[in-house]
């Protein structure tokens, strides 16, 4: 009788041994589904000299001759880049950002893209990576949008989710951007007014020439997903002073006597100093990244090696 007894309490431990392995496992799966393992929903070709008409050798010789460029400006006859660094402050207190005061001639220049050309969850490569496979001249990272499952999404004029939650960045082909709230302002209304890309992150930090009046409550609001984006961090972020003629910033962070990072305030200060019109935050942190010709021109959270990211905004020619 004591046998059995014993039996069944080991069998019964076993039952419970074995329920908590399967428990731990659906979890461990689940938090891999969510975060780790790619969810591709459509493959994006890469539309690299595509829409570019065929020159002959001669007229692409003029055209390299026309451009002038060094590791921190570019020039040619549709596009200026001017990039300068900035230091403010010294020791703990000390702030490193990039500021890029980009003109063009023609809006299509500024594109977008998406990690391995795939639009899904869970999609990253470095912004230098996907910018290299673009041929841009500069990128920044954009909003990560594979980190969430809700925003409207659109890019290069196709849209690709429509789950509208919060205010949000929309560029359009005339060279202007806009800041709109997306339970608003519908997805159809936005393409048929030509728009060509939206941001989904925020928040907006500049709005018809003025900053955003209060930051305090971002840091509680659900729709930005609960994330800690108070206090100084690093940051990138886009505005535009008129049409075609934008300022993107990249501050760089989390690095003792290099650079603590911006507060939101002092960003939206910074874009309004710059003189833009309108100004958005894109998705900071480790993904902060800014790119020119070839090299990345900041250190993303104060390292070396930057983060993997789901898309970017670059210029090519």
């Amino acid at each position: 009788m004591i046998d059995i007894i014993k039996l069944t309490k080991r069998k019964k431990l076993g039952l419970l041994i074995t329920a908590l392995i399967l428990l731990v496992s659906c979890i461990l799966y689940s938090l891999a589904d969510r975060y780790l393992i790619e969810h591709v929903e459509v493959r994006v070709a890469n539309e690299v000299d595509q829409n570019k008409p065929t020159a002959d050798a001669a007229v692409e010789e003029d055209t390299e001759q026309q451009v002038q460029q060094d590791d921190w400006s570019y020039k040619s006859a549709s596009t200026s880049i001017q990039i300068e660094k900035v230091e403010t402050g010294s020791g703990s207190d000390k702030i490193t950002y990039f500021v890029a005061d980009v003109q063009l001639t023609e809006t299509s220049v500024l594109q977008a893209a998406f990690a391995k050309n795939s639009f899904g969850r869970n999609i990253i490569e470095k912004t230098s990576t996907i910018a290299a496979e673009h041929n841009a001249i500069f990128a920044i990272n954009g909003d990560y949008y594979g980190f969430r499952d809700d925003g409207v999404i659109i890019r290069n004029g196709t849209l690709y989710r429509d789950e509208p939650v919060r205010d949000a960045l929309a560029l359009l082909s005339d060279g202007s951007i806009k800041s709109y709230n997306e339970e608003q302002l519908s997805s159809s209304a936005l393409l048929a007014e030509g728009v060509l890309h939206t941001y989904s992150f925020g928040p907006i930090l500049v709005k018809d020439g003025a900053v955003a009046d209060d930051f305090s409550k971002v840091a509680i609001d659900k729709n930005f997903g609960n994330r800690s984006i108070q206090g100084s961090n690093p940051r990138t972020g886009v505005g535009m002073i008129s049409p075609n003629h934008y300022v993107f910033v990249v501050v760089d962070g989390r690095k003792d006597n290099y650079s603590k990072g911006m507060t939101l305030a002092e960003f939206a200060n910074v874009f309004a100093e710059l003189g833009a019109a309108e100004a958005y935050n894109l998705d900071g942190g480790g993904s902060s990244t800014m790119y020119f010709m070839g090299r990345v021109v900041n250190s993303p959270a104060g390292k070396e090696q930057e983060r993997g990211v789901s898309d970017i905004l670059y210029i090519s020619e």
